[in-house]
């Protein structure tokens, strides 16, 4: 049987952080092209009143409202997506990561779904479920405990230092080294 690490806190914030900057890239872009649109159809109507509905407190907390609405739902389905089919983001695949149930099965769409939205759960408090992570023995956020899955270290299959082994061989290893034996030195 293989044996995975469990992946720690600072592995997995890098992650987060590159898969944080692809995702913005992605709802900068997005969140262009819905203002240009809304700038351009509020420009062609030849009206000067835009100007005075941009300065409106109301309008502005619905905006606001949508944009985090929108940048929710941007993460759940970034999230959901990649777990739910490799188990791997663009971050975790960077840095030989991958997310797998506690007794190391791929993961169903349903429960990355559910990892997702347990994020908001882990952001809660000044972000403790995401520092738990650093003090619990199996490395688990609260995200991870909710979904019932864990972050491993996948090594890559192409390492050119290292040794791999195949299951068949490992399986017939001690699991401790041998004693020397104590009869004469024949």
């Amino acid at each position: 049987m293989t044996f995975y690490r469990y992946a720690g806190f600072w592995r997995r914030f890098v992650a987060y952080m590159i898969d944080g900057f692809i995702i913005s890239i992605f709802f900068i872009l997005l969140m262009s092209v819905a203002v240009m649109a809304f700038f351009a159809g509020t420009i062609s109507s030849g009206s000067n009143a835009w100007i005075a509905q941009i300065e409106n407190p109301d309008l502005m907390v619905s905006y606001t409202l949508w944009f985090w609405f929108f940048s929710t739902l941007t993460n759940i389905i970034y999230f959901t997506y990649f777990h739910g089919s490799t188990g791997r983001t663009p971050g975790k695949r960077i840095l030989d990561l991958q997310v797998v149930s506690v007794d190391g099965s791929k993961i169903s769409f349903g429960i990355a779904f559910l990892r997702s939205v347990g994020y908001m759960v882990s952001s809660i408090v000044f972000c403790l479920g995401y520092i738990w992570i650093g003090f619990d023995k199996k490395k688990q956020g609260w995200h991870d405990k909710i979904a019932g899955t864990v972050v491993i270290i996948k090594v890559k299959e192409d390492q050119s230092t290292g040794i791999s082994i195949s299951d068949e061989v490992t399986s017939s290893l001690p699991d401790q080294p041998a004693k020397p034996s104590e009869s004469n030195g024949n």
